[in-house]
């Protein structure tokens, strides 16, 4: 069922401006509450609660990002938008990471205002299903949603990205998401595995190189900046850049300009930049191995995906996920899990993260020859101990998990009954009796 949306609250100190705004807004159907002093504005706040703050910047009282910080500290789930007639990169900067949903440059543009709106109220009245892929990415916990929220509001303004976690947990994917929701969109995704570069052909990747820059240079190459010109570029485990490619790196995002190896002349670029690492930066900035003005140029926006290990609510919808993509995919008709190999997957610790669950689900549904995947079609390392095809003794180590999953699903559904027992996929009855069991009830 479609979330209610309370309101929207406009607040900008010039009245006719307040007013075009307000009248703006109006066709879409959504109680509009609009006041000239910020200090009205929280008292509408409390009153109204809207899901949807409109401010202006500068103003008497009270600034925009003053009146940001104490919204975001009443309820953190509000949009608030920003609008500015001195719009700088870094204020946007400052306003996103306080919480901001969005930053908009004064004259606002009444149809963009109208669309970005709609875009907030259809986001606020969309209730995703547990485990529903958000732009390919699985997770229902307050984890990954703090993670799609900041992608969101990331999206729209960055130029230049951090992402960092752990292998396996999916960075790619949300490089991927921040491509797609940004407004290089239309333009080209281009991805740079840096492990995987020799590092004396490093620059003629990413900057191209003239024929003749170099032994067996017989051509003109365009680098990987110059192919995503207008969309993305990703750099996988940049902290495996060397140092040198790094110092020109810079000079690039800097200048939003090349300088093809054996070129003396420059090339205008239009590119936003993500990389991903999977090691502390800090720690190697430290140690001399990566640049410092590097690290802060990357970090004005910083992303950390969490391990499966954080986000254990998440890892039965992502086996569900991995499973339906691969019984399509195998053309199997497989529709779920066994009891006990639901407990296997909660049992095991997934140090390889995601993409250690994909890989053992993948191989779970070719080795399955029933409709449901039983512990032992896992892969062996993934199991406590080997599991025989008949059924488990009661001492199994799998039987001492259950209370784990049980304590899981719980939290998952909130202390709900009924929704754990559906996402067990057993009845309300034996969820009860298997509570009572492990001293759960």
């Amino acid at each position: 069922m479609a979330t209610p949306v309370a309101g929207i609250l406009i607040v900008d100190d010039h009245p006719a401006s307040l007013e075009l705004l307000a009248a703006a807004l109006r066709p879409t159907g959504v109680t509009i509450h609009a006041t000239t002093d910020p200090e009205e504005a929280l008292r509408l706040l409390h009153l109204h609660r809207p899901r949807i703050v409109l401010t202006d910047l500068v103003m008497p009282k009270l600034s925009g990002i003053d009146l940001l910080e104490q919204i975001i500290a009443f309820d953190p789930t509000i949009d608030v938008v920003l609008m500015t007639a001195y719009y700088t990169t870094e204020t946007a900067v400052e306003a996103i990471k306080k919480g901001a949903a969005d930053y908009l440059n004064k004259p606002v543009s009444l149809k963009a205002l109208r669309e970005r709106v709609q875009r907030l109220l259809a986001d606020l009245q969309r209730a995703p299903a547990a485990g529903e892929a958000f732009h390919g990415l699985v997770g229902r916990g307050a984890r990954m949603a703090e993670l799609f929220t900041r992608l969101q509001r990331i999206a729209p303004h960055y130029r230049t990205m951090l992402i960092s976690g752990a292998t396996g947990t999916g960075k790619d994917l949300v490089a991927r998401a921040l491509h797609d929701l940004s407004p290089a969109a239309q333009g080209q995704y281009v991805v740079l595995n840096c492990s995987a570069v020799v590092e004396t052909l490093f620059e003629s990747e990413l900057f191209g190189h003239v024929r003749g820059a170099f032994t067996g240079a017989t051509a003109d190459k365009v680098g990987l900046f110059e192919h995503a010109h207008g969309g993305t570029l990703f750099l996988d485990e940049i902290g495996d850049m060397p140092l040198a490619t790094q110092a020109k790196l810079l000079r690039v995002l800097q200048n939003q300009e090349v300088l093809r190896v054996g070129s003396l002349t420059p090339r205008k670029v239009n590119v936003r930049v993500i990389a991903a690492t999977n090691i502390d930066l800090r720690e190697a900035v430290a140690g001399g191995r990566f640049r410092e003005d590097l690290f802060y140029r990357l970090t004005m926006f910083e992303l950390r995906v969490p391990s499966l290990s954080e986000r254990p609510e998440d890892l039965l919808p992502l086996a569900q996920h991995f499973l339906q993509k691969f019984a399509k995919e195998y053309g199997k008709a497989i529709t779920g899990f066994t009891p006990r190999a639901r407990l296997a997957i909660a049992a095991h610790s997934w140090p390889g993260n995601v993409r250690e669950l994909e890989n053992a689900i993948g191989h779970a549904c070719i080795m399955s020859t029933t409709s449901l995947v039983d512990a032992p079609d896992l892969p062996p390392h993934t199991l406590a101990q080997p599991i025989s095809a008949t059924e488990a003794p009661a001492d199994h180590p799998l039987d001492r998990q259950e209370r784990l999953l049980l304590e899981q699903a719980l939290a998952a559904a909130n202390g709900n009954q009924s929704r754990a027992a559906q996402s067990l996929n057993i009845g309300r009855d034996a969820l009860r009796y298997k509570m009572k069991k492990h001293g759960l009830l």
